[in-house]
């Protein structure tokens, strides 16, 4: 084979397929999470690769960002994941028994894609405590850390004895409606960030500088007033689309943060998650992402499909009329 053995169990990007479908039959694109109003993934494989070793294992919660694992995979590491529940709080003693000695890190998601969860308080010191105890990093994930109607964001790095041992990852996709843009950034202590750096130059060098000098001047000339209002103006979009998922037959969990809705479909339909995700697309115009995606085993998220309202009103209210017809 001319290709690496590492590549060989994955697949093209479910969201990306989806898209594609979407634009085949002029369907409203609620699988991927870019917004389709005015103005990145962001630096998970750097930070994966700049700490990570062959044989280490990092933790994962699932359902999970599709990128998750697949970052493990080409670390030559091994994802051990642990489910998050819709409801009610993380199982800590599941969760303390996917760490071992060979733990280098977990990956920490809040507010959280695809499920909207925000992790309180208490459930970010256990996971504190797990990383002190095994000597492991946390990776957060806090792309939408401006996106969240319930709770507050608590970074783990603020918490006792994380800071040396954290590695903040955000950006400007999602605080400023640019996923195009591919601007992240990365906190970290210092000899982490030295490694993450030497990674990150043979993978991508930079972003472009222009598009880093926007972004610089959006960080230093917008207050309070601008993030406080794009929470509340994504709070009216999850409304809309939850009351209209209810009211189409889904069943859902009204989300925290972030911008999707994980939907259990079962009511409406016996397809698998797939089938279904082609079918509401094709036959009805209104795309989402298969829910399996998100999983370690398919089987896990078959009933589940993940819709995302970064979207202007008006086209979520379109998608809503057109959800009405499922049952019709």
């Amino acid at each position: 084979m001319r290709t690496a053995r590492r590549t060989h169990g994955f697949t093209e990007s479910v969201i990306r397929g989806m898209t594609r479908l979407a634009n085949e039959h002029g369907a409203i694109n609620l699988a991927q999470g870019f917004p389709n109003f005015p103005c990145p993934d962001v630096l998970k494989d750097a930070a994966a690769l700049g700490v990570v070793n062959p044989g280490d294992e990092v933790v994962v919660f699932e359902p999970f960002y599709e990128n998750y694992g697949p970052d493990a995979i080409l670390c030559d590491a091994k994802p051990v994941f642990v489910p998050m529940p819709a409801e009610g709080p993380i199982d800590l003693d599941r969760l303390a028994t996917a760490f071992s000695a060979k733990t280098r890190a977990i990956i920490v998601c809040t507010p959280n894609n695809p499920t909207g969860r925000v992790l309180s308080r208490a459930e970010l010191t256990a996971i504190a405590e797990l990383c002190q105890r095994h000597d492991a990093f946390a990776v957060t994930d806090e792309i939408y850390e401006h996106i969240y109607y319930e709770g507050e964001h608590i970074p783990i790095a603020t918490l006792p004895g994380m800071a040396d041992r954290t590695i903040t990852i955000s950006g400007a996709s999602k605080t400023f409606s640019i996923t195009g843009w591919r601007i992240g950034t990365i906190v970290a202590p210092p000899d982490v960030t030295d490694a993450i750096r030497k990674v990150h130059d043979f993978l991508t060098v930079g972003a472009p500088a222009p598009l880093q000098e926007a972004v610089a001047v959006a960080i230093e000339t917008l207050g309070d007033d601008y993030y406080d209002g794009l929470a509340r103006d994504y709070r009216r979009r999850r409304d809309i689309l939850c009351a209209g998922l209810l009211k189409a037959g889904f069943r859902c969990r009204v989300p925290a943060g972030a911008y999707y809705v994980m939907a259990d479909f079962s009511d409406i339909s016996e397809l698998p998650d797939d089938e279904f995700s082609k079918w509401l697309t094709a036959e009805h115009g209104v795309a989402p992402v298969p829910g399996s995606s998100f999983y370690s085993r398919a089987e896990l998220g078959r009933k589940y499909v993940r819709f995302a309202f970064c979207k202007t009103e008006d086209m979520l209210q379109q998608a809503v009329e057109r959800l009405q017809r499922v049952r019709d």
